[in-house]
């Protein structure tokens, strides 16, 4: 499993080794900024990549309808996770036709862990809910919380600033992950810098 994970071409051309290494780059910087934001004040909710993410939640509601009330509200946050998670899974076993890219599976298991990151802060807000949330109220003014109603289902909104901590710390370890996926490839890539070789097995 670990050979097809580290899979590169025998064969890299300068162009896209240089290219690669310059999304690393941008990725990298990013993902330390987006993680440096602070959770209580939810700051990641003006971000850019925010505005990637919840659309992709929301559809995870409308999706997760069939699974009744607990996971439809549950099915936003978790779908914006999975998502990449698949998406990073069809690049590196080339599921539908895809090409397998593992550089490009690296990036997304690096939005999977900013996905998490984002979650973090409303998780948070679930214990004194003063986000405001899409229909222009907080979760203190109507039941529209996500959060406030999974751990109030659960038992565990008391609890929701430590598990919104967690959340943070798991983005950071997914993120660092990827990262190290991504280094480790663009290494073995260096590596095959325009070799005359033919193209790695699967």
């Amino acid at each position: 499993m670990l050979g097809r994970l580290l899979c590169v071409p025998a064969r890299v051309d300068s162009i896209s080794f240089y290219g690669r290494c310059a999304a690393y780059l941008f990725f990298f910087v990013w993902g330390w900024r987006l993680y440096g934001l602070d959770i209580g004040d939810a700051d990641i909710m003006g971000s850019f990549m925010h505005l990637i993410v919840l659309p992709i939640h929301e559809a995870g509601h409308l999706l997760f309808i069939p699974f009744g009330r607990f996971m439809t509200v549950l099915g936003g946050s978790l779908f914006q996770v999975l998502l990449p998670l698949v998406l990073m899974a069809s690049f590196v076993f080339g599921f539908g036709g895809s090409r397998r890219d593992n550089f490009a599976a690296s990036l997304m298991l690096w939005w999977a862990a900013v996905s998490i990151i984002d979650v973090a802060p409303y998780i948070w807000d679930a214990f004194d809910p003063k986000m405001m949330l899409l229909g222009g109220k907080t979760g203190a003014e109507s039941d529209g919380h996500d959060w406030q109603n999974i751990l109030g289902d659960l038992g565990l909104i008391k609890r929701a600033h430590l598990i919104a901590g967690i959340a943070h710390e798991l983005g950071l370890v997914t993120m660092l992950a990827a990262y190290a996926w991504g280094a480790a490839l663009l290494y073995f890539q260096f590596r095959n810098r325009d070799s005359d070789a033919t193209e790695e097995e699967s």
